[in-house]
């Protein structure tokens, strides 16, 4: 019965993006969606301050390290508590983002990059999961909005649904350029994809 249960679901077996990412000495297949992200846009360079939100359990974190560099400067932050080793360019801080002040978010402000992987824990109530989804989305998007430099970028994750158009809308306010992106890694049954704001505009128009 188990083997049944697992064949129906894509998530109980390791694919090739989770052995790869195993080999490679990443805790999550995740950074290979930002190692497309990153290769397409071009979003990552050393020196770079970015804040990781949602960065457990510490895949983006880890590669998003290595490519700002030792001059670069990164917060993660996350409910959960990371067990990987904190690379030394990055603070990790553990809290709820949903809740956190934009203060305690800025420690390395203005930021040249906001990333978002947070998702909510999924119920299997498609409407439900994507409501609570974009609400993650659109406080991932504010926390970009305050926090980015002008010019600066923001990646989020978003599950496909009716608010996603006005998630879309909403990135155009804030950004020169919007991008919605569905890479390779992410999993053929998810309806998961990433919304990017590139050039946040100087002086961004009300709400």
């Amino acid at each position: 019965m188990a083997k049944g249960r697992n064949a129906k679901n894509p998530y109980a077996r390791a694919d090739r993006f989770t052995v790869e990412a195993k080999k490679q000495g990443y805790p999550a297949r995740s950074v290979f969606k930002l190692e497309e992200i990153d290769r397409r846009i071009r979003l990552l360079r050393p020196g770079m301050h970015v804040l990781d939100l949602g960065a457990a359990p510490g895949s983006w974190m880890l590669y998003t390290a290595q490519k700002i560099g030792r001059n670069g400067k990164l917060l993660a932050v996350d409910l959960t508590e990371i067990t990987v080793p904190i690379p030394e360019n990055t603070t990790f801080s553990q809290g709820d983002a949903l809740s956190l002040e934009n203060e305690a978010l800025a420690m390395f402000a203005p930021y040249d990059l906001v990333l978002s992987d947070m998702a909510p824990n999924t119920t299997g109530n498609r409407l439900g999961d994507q409501t609570r989804s974009f609400e993650l989305f659109m406080r991932a998007l504010k926390i970009a909005e305050m926090l980015l430099k002008p010019g600066g970028a923001f990646v989020g994750k978003i599950f496909m649904g009716e608010d996603f158009a006005n998630a879309k809308k909403d990135v155009k306010r804030v950004f020169g350029e919007e991008r919605a992106l569905k890479p390779e890694g992410t999993r053929t049954s998810s309806y998961e994809l990433f919304l990017v704001g590139l050039a946040r505009k100087t002086t961004v128009p009300a709400a």
